[in-house]
């Protein structure tokens, strides 16, 4: 079962360079959370701080009711036994096949014998597809298997909590949507809290149970997937549909009447729009055989609710 992550006031700098200020936010325990936003706005570094490697200027980041930011380096070590990461590479080791690489957790953290890590490590291989694959080297493999091997060793400790470090990057359209199913399928066998920093809108629209944005150094929204699919907030707007019109130009942030002025001309080039009336994209569901965890009839009862609303609204 996932734990909740609880951030208050979180603000990190480096230097005079402010990164993000009074950050706040509940990831909520067991659910599948998404951050976004644009290139340089410190979403790694929000990743970073969460597993205390950076430690913030100011704020909190309670975790299973302990304050990360100030426990000493050994409680520290302890916390982050909770934790499972998958960075952007994978960050194998490239002299070890893809069994050892998955089974060095294990054999660094525990006290197995080798017939329970030869169980363990099997289990979470074939969790992600890889049977099979246990003596090939990570030169030898596609950067998406490298990808699922990063993700079987964030498995291999039965972690409460795991944070994706753009887990789309390098990869196509048709592994970026293997991987979704697969994120989706894993949070519904396991219940981890996941967190995913990416760029990946249509992941962004179909994936997550919650989302974030980060942007001109602070949290602009978060919350259930449903609010910000649906939201009339300029930047939430322009950077869920991928456009050029809005607040966010080439240098991150642009001219307050530059931005009135485009969003004018958008407007008025659209079809009218009524609160919160854009499309809902459905959500990406557990594949056969997996049950889905009690939390979706909340969600589905939440969506079909907004719906209701739209075309009152509409109507």
């Amino acid at each position: 079962m996932g734990v909740e992550i609880c951030v208050e006031g979180l603000t990190k700098s480096f230097g005079h360079q402010v990164i993000w200020q009074d950050v706040s936010l509940t990831l909520p325990a067991g659910e599948v959370s998404v951050m976004l936003g644009p290139s340089g706005t410190g979403k790694s570094v929000f990743l970073k701080t969460l597993v205390g490697l950076l430690k913030p200027e100011r704020g909190s980041v309670k975790i299973a009711g302990r304050d990360i930011t100030r426990l000493r380096e050994h409680e520290l070590y302890e916390v982050r036994k909770l934790f499972g990461v998958l960075f952007q590479d994978g960050a194998l080791f490239g002299s070890m096949n893809l069994y050892d690489n998955i089974a060095f957790p294990l054999r660094e953290h525990t006290r197995k014998s080798e017939s329970e890590i030869r169980r363990i490590v099997l289990e979470k291989m074939d969790m992600v597809g890889l049977i099979g694959s246990e003596a090939k080297l990570p030169g030898e493999i596609s950067g998406g298997m490298r990808k699922r091997a990063g993700l079987a060793r964030a498995l291999v400790l039965d972690p409460e909590i795991i944070l994706f470090d753009e887990p789309d990057s390098g990869l196509d359209p048709v592994r970026v949507a293997y991987l979704n199913q697969l994120i989706v399928d894993l949070n519904a066998q396991i219940d981890a809290t996941f967190l995913i920093v990416t760029h990946d809108i249509a992941s962004a629209r179909q994936v997550p149970d919650n989302i974030g944005l980060l942007f001109r150094r602070e949290l602009v929204m978060f919350g259930p997937r449903e609010e910000l699919l649906t939201s009339d907030e300029p930047v939430v707007r322009q950077f869920l549909n991928g456009r050029m019109q809005g607040p966010i130009g080439m240098a991150e942030e642009k001219d307050a009447a530059q931005v009135e002025q485009e969003l004018a001309a958008l407007s008025g080039s659209e079809t009218a729009q009524t609160p919160g009336s854009q499309a809902l994209t459905p959500r990406l569901l557990p594949g056969p055989g997996i049950t889905r965890p009690p939390r979706w009839e909340a969600i589905a009862r939440r969506e079909a609710e907004l719906r209701r609303r739209k075309a009152v609204a509409d109507a």
